[in-house]
């Protein structure tokens, strides 16, 4: 599906139109939206990829049999909560307390010295990795994750068009991925 012929679309008249005709269409291109906010929530909590992925398909679920019982007026927020309580709940299911506002908080679980120079490590990787993108790729990938552009503000920025950001996020994200792991196989 192509999600960018909607994107004149808001979030609010995308509820609109799926609570007038029950279509999961539109919940799907505003689901779509927020796939990378719920990600980087549910990696926030559980400090595990795959895990964070598979939590935000079971918030997609539960999103849309929520929502098809009752009105839900800002999505975002919403969306926040329900990724936010999931994530709790799935560490408490481990016996992993945090507290309930515990945003900051969760920092202090790295403070021991071999995790914190793991990170620095993984960092160092990334950035080397990022270095080796082609120029585009590393533009495009640098804007939308660590400047936290929106596609139309790279594009703005860039010239480039819409596919074209897309795609050079999508194969730098994969090329970054490939990078990393090879160099953490060297070392």
């Amino acid at each position: 599906m192509h999600f960018e012929k909607y994107s004149h679309i808001n979030d609010t008249e995308l509820l609109e139109r799926f609570y007038t005709d029950g279509n999961n269409e539109w919940l799907g291109i505003l689901l779509e939206r927020y796939t990378f906010l719920l990600l980087g929530v549910c990696m926030k909590y559980l400090k595990n990829e795959e895990e964070a992925k598979d939590a935000v398909q079971q918030i997609f679920l539960k999103a849309i049999t929520e929502l098809a019982k009752y009105k839900v007026a800002y999505i975002k927020s919403w969306l926040y909560m329900v990724a936010k309580n999931h994530c709790l709940m799935k560490l408490r299911d481990k016996h992993v307390f945090v507290s309930a506002d515990a945003h900051e908080e969760l920092t202090s679980t790295e403070t021991d010295k071999q995790s914190l120079l793991d990170k620095e490590h993984s960092l160092g990787l990334l950035e080397q990795a990022l270095q080796e993108l082609n120029e585009e790729q590393k533009t495009c990938v640098t804007l939308f994750y660590l400047q936290k552009m929106s596609y139309q503000e790279i594009v703005d920025q860039t010239g480039y068009t819409l596919l074209q950001v897309k795609s050079h996020i999508q194969n730098g994200k994969r090329n970054l991925r490939i990078s990393v792991e090879k160099k953490m196989k060297q070392h």
